[in-house]
């Protein structure tokens, strides 16, 4: 192996990615306006519908309104979005409405248990509603909302009439104090998206490349060409190695300054729409969490870069190529299966779980955590799935049939490789030992 040549031919790669519209699209653009574009619209989207459902009126039914407390009926009345029907029907009716979609809830008045009816005047709701429909849903949560708040009032009127104190009227209470800072905010919100689109965006930087030096090759007709230059086969496949997982480095690095850029321009709006303060996030990093991040990203795109490679090469056509890689990408989508359980750090049975054990490293990194036992062995997993695929590479690399002719992507001949590969080396060492 000769790093001259790598080093010729790993310029050349990456020169020829730049021109290619497909890689530049994959590995650059996306990563760079993916995520300012779909976080805006999203929230735009969210903003939306969250628009469209205020403004929709919630359709009722109420039933046997108590005349003592036409107060609460004027209050429901007076809501721009609740709408009651006036017209006079029985229980069953209106639970045909609610059942065909033509009525959203039915409210009914009922007398007080035996328990609560020593208050005069006293009284309970029934709400009927369809949980299925959003619609319905919404429609209960309305009406709940403001006979919780007349309820309210009305009890604290009756207390007073009463001559109870409000000290005694108080006897149990719940106070929440929230303790989470703005950053505290912003670290939960870049420990659950950073790990998770990093990894799949280092998947898709190496994504196209993988193919395109390997199965692109094959379908231009050049990789046989390519295996006549002057340099071995094992530097052309180091530059190839090199070059793709330089891809998915950018990609990733590109994607994570994209995210932390977009985050706090897209999010404070949002939160001035949702009435909250617009500094309620505030998205900063610890010093050593970069560094951290870095060498996650390094590990997994050498390993992304490898394994895709090696699938990649068993196709004829970019094609199929895109067919043979689809496992390595699955695996990608591990950190997902983490869901958005933030709190919880690599321990020695996640660290040996490739690709998730590297997300969990960054989600630690980026809260302040750094367990250096757990990352050492996290990247000594890393390191130890890409010995394993660049040592496969090295076998393939010494079959003809696979230079050549290739297997078409048919692992019945890519193990009959490996045993015609194990019975060269047996027989040399026998005839090795014979003389």
């Amino acid at each position: 192996m000769n790093w001259s040549d790598i080093w010729v031919l790993y310029r050349r790669e990456l020169r020829s990615a730049f021109r290619d519209r497909t890689i530049v699209m994959n590995g650059i653009l996306v990563p760079v306006f993916m995520y300012p574009i779909m976080m805006w619209v999203m929230m735009t989207g969210l903003m939306f519908v969250l628009g469209q459902m205020d403004r929709e009126s919630s359709r009722l039914v109420i039933l046997d309104p108590p005349p003592e407390h036409s107060a609460l009926l004027d209050t429901l009345g007076a809501q721009t979005n609740l709408e009651i029907q006036e017209d006079v029907i029985s229980e069953d009716s209106a639970m045909v409405l609610l059942r065909a979609g033509d009525l959203d809830a039915l409210v009914e008045f009922r007398p007080p248990t035996d328990e609560s009816s020593a208050l005069e005047d006293n009284f309970q709701v029934l709400i009927r509603y369809d949980r299925a429909v959003n619609r319905s849903s919404q429609a209960s949560a309305r009406v709940e909302s403001a006979i919780a708040d007349y309820r309210s009032e009305w009890l604290t009127q009756q207390a007073a009439a009463l001559g109870i104190p409000e000290t005694d009227r108080e006897q149990f209470r719940i106070v929440q104090d929230n303790v989470s800072t703005e950053e505290d905010i912003g670290t939960l919100l870049m420990g659950f998206m950073i790990p998770m689109f990093l990894v799949i965006m280092i998947a898709m930087g190496c994504l196209m490349p993988a193919i395109d030096s390997t199965a692109g090759e094959r379908e231009r007709s050049t990789w046989e060409t390519l295996m006549t230059v002057s340099a071995s086969r094992l530097s052309v496949v180091t530059s190839k190695y090199f070059y793709v997982a330089t891809l998915g480095i950018l990609a990733g690095v590109l994607n994570v300054v994209a995210m932390f850029a977009s985050m706090g321009v897209i999010m404070g709006p949002l939160l001035m729409d949702l009435g909250e303060s617009a500094n309620a996030f505030q998205f900063s990093l610890p010093l050593l969490a970069l560094p951290v991040m870095i060498v996650a990203a390094i590990a997994l795109a050498l390993f992304f870069a490898a394994a895709m490679m090696i699938l990649a090469a068993f196709a004829r056509t970019f094609k199929d190529g895109q067919a043979m890689v689809g496992p390595v990408f699955l695996l990608a989508m591990m950190p997902i299966l983490m869901g958005d359980q933030t709190d919880q750090t690599l321990t020695p049975l996640t660290a040996a779980i490739p690709v998730a054990n590297a997300a969990m490293m960054i989600r630690d990194a980026i809260n302040g955590v750094f367990l250096w036992p757990l990352i050492a062995e996290t990247l000594a997993v890393l390191l130890a799935m890409v010995t394993a695929c660049l040592l496969i590479a090295r076998v393939l690399l010494k079959t003809e049939d696979f230079i050549l002719l290739s297997p078409d992507g048919r692992f019945s001949k890519f193990s009959k490789i490996f045993k015609s590969s194990s019975r060269s080396r047996l027989g040399r060492n026998s005839s090795e030992g014979l003389k």
